[in-house]
Formats: structure tokens, sequence, C-alpha cells
């Protein structure tokens, strides 16, 4: 237990040593002003609120949060912060399914350079062929039908995607 003074006010808190278990002399010290909670608890909430930080930092840094949409609608900005967790989700699961030891912006990168190779009217067009394979060989439905329906997508595609697509 220790007293810490703000603007004058003195305010009871307790510290908590936590020490590295790989490097003996390195430990990380945590207060809280909650002298009610255990150690083990605040500990708990300390590496609940890390989580979030990094969740942050992983998503502004590597993910464009804070870069990549220009906008000022409402709707379009959260349909951008949307995107950029699904995208941090993606990244989180493919860690956890993998148990692999590189850092989410490793994977980051490793991705990003991935796809840096294709562009993104290339990864449309794959993606329209996956579709394609997928309503061959899942339904009962001939190529001609299967062709009025992409053709149908494809008129439905706003004119600036539909045009740059057809220049390919």
């Amino acid at each position: 237990m220790v007293d810490v003074v703000k603007d004058g006010e003195i305010i009871p808190a307790k510290v908590v040593y936590v020490r590295n278990r790989n490097k003996r002399k390195e430990y990380l010290c945590l207060i809280s002003t909650d002298i009610n909670l255990d150690e083990n608890e605040i500990i708990r909430i300390y590496g609940k609120r890390w989580d979030i930080e990094v969740f942050f930092k992983v998503c502004k840094s590597y993910l464009s949060l804070s870069r990549e949409c220009n906008s000022l609608s409402y709707d379009a900005m959260t349909a951008h912060t949307a995107v950029v967790f699904t995208r941090y989700m993606m990244l989180s699961l493919e860690s956890r399914e993998s148990n692999d030891n590189r850092s989410l912006g490793e994977l980051f990168l490793y991705f990003s350079d991935e796809l840096s190779d294709i562009t993104w009217i290339q990864a449309f067009q794959m993606l329209l062929q996956m579709f394609r394979t997928m309503f061959e060989e899942n339904t009962e439905l001939s190529n001609e039908k299967i062709s009025e329906l992409v053709e149908a997508f494809m008129n439905a595609l706003p004119v600036m995607l539909k045009t740059q697509l057809q220049a390919v």
C-alpha cells in the first residue's frame, strides 16, 4: 500500500510487482487505486487492458485504421472500421489456428506481401471465377444460366468498377 498525491489530495493505492519469469531482474509494476482488489485480479485486469491496447496498436499501425478512409460520412467510417476489425479477427484466427509464434504485425506483412503481387481487379476476377466454379459444382444450373447470373451481377456493379473490370 502506498499513498499517491494528486492535486494536493492523498489517494491510497496498491502496487503489484510482477517478475519476468525468463529474466529474474526484470519486473513490471502495476498500480491500482482500488485497494480492495486482490493482486491476481489487478494482474488479470491489466492483461485485458493490454490486449485492448495491442488490438488498437495493430489496427492503427498495420491495418490502416486511421489512414485508409478519408471520408467524412459516418456510414463510410463505420464500414471502414468494421472492415479493419474483421481483418484483425482474420489475422488473430490465423495466428491461433496455426499456433504461429509470429506477431500479428509479422503475419500482416506476410499476407500483404503475398497480396501485393496482384491488383484489386485481378483479385476480384479470381473471386468471380471461384464463384462460377462453386455454382457449377454445387448446383444443377447450366453453364448458360450461370453466365446469365454473372452477367446480371456485372450489370448491377457501379459504372466505374464495371469500366475497370472490362478494361482488363
